[in-house]
């Protein structure tokens, strides 16, 4: 999967981070049948991030992602391609994280998201917008937490890739009918 980035705020040098857990991590950019994508506005720190999460241990990348698709969005997917990759360095918390996203439609239908109890007090609400309107509220988000500087950079990336595949491949959406 093509790298699209390496987050990496306070530019930690990778020698430094050697003794690191490393983690992998899946996100998805779901599509619906009106071709709005799914996003999740975590209210209490004021930002947006796409569904998704860590791969756990015996999980490949689809089985994550339909794992965490389900609980975050509420709903079964298809996924239609890769999107890329980027590279997290995490150093509050000595983690390098790849998250691996992919371009997915919905089969079936929405159901109700399944928020642990964290995203539950952290304020996890679920939408469907069009890609413009995700990109514009990544854009004016202001996450007052590390974390959500780290996702905000990282979810802004990848919807901006979406927008450029969409755009390159001159058939928008055709994947949704």
């Amino acid at each position: 999967m093509k790298q699209l980035a390496i987050i990496n705020l306070n530019k930690v040098l990778p020698d430094k981070t050697k003794d690191w857990r490393f983690r992998r991590a899946v996100r998805a950019v779901i599509l619906d049948d009106e071709k709005r994508i799914a996003i999740l506005h975590v209210t209490k720190h004021n930002y947006h991030k796409l569904p998704g999460g860590g791969i756990e241990k015996n999980e490949d990348e689809i089985t994550a992602l339909n794992r965490e698709s389900l609980e975050e969005a509420g709903c079964q997917i298809e996924i239609t391609s890769q999107i890329g990759s980027i590279l997290e360095y995490k150093d509050q918390w000595k983690i390098k994280q790849e998250s691996f996203c992919y371009l997915a439609k919905i089969i079936g239908q929405k159901q109700q998201p399944e928020f642990t109890d964290e995203e539950l007090v952290d304020g996890f609400k679920l939408l469907w917008v069009d890609l413009d309107t995700a990109i514009k509220l990544v854009e004016s988000d202001q996450p007052d937490i590390y974390e959500g500087q780290i996702i905000n950079a990282r979810d802004l990336t990848f919807l901006q890739e979406v927008k450029k595949i969409i755009n390159h491949s001159r058939h928008s959406y055709k994947f949704v009918n």
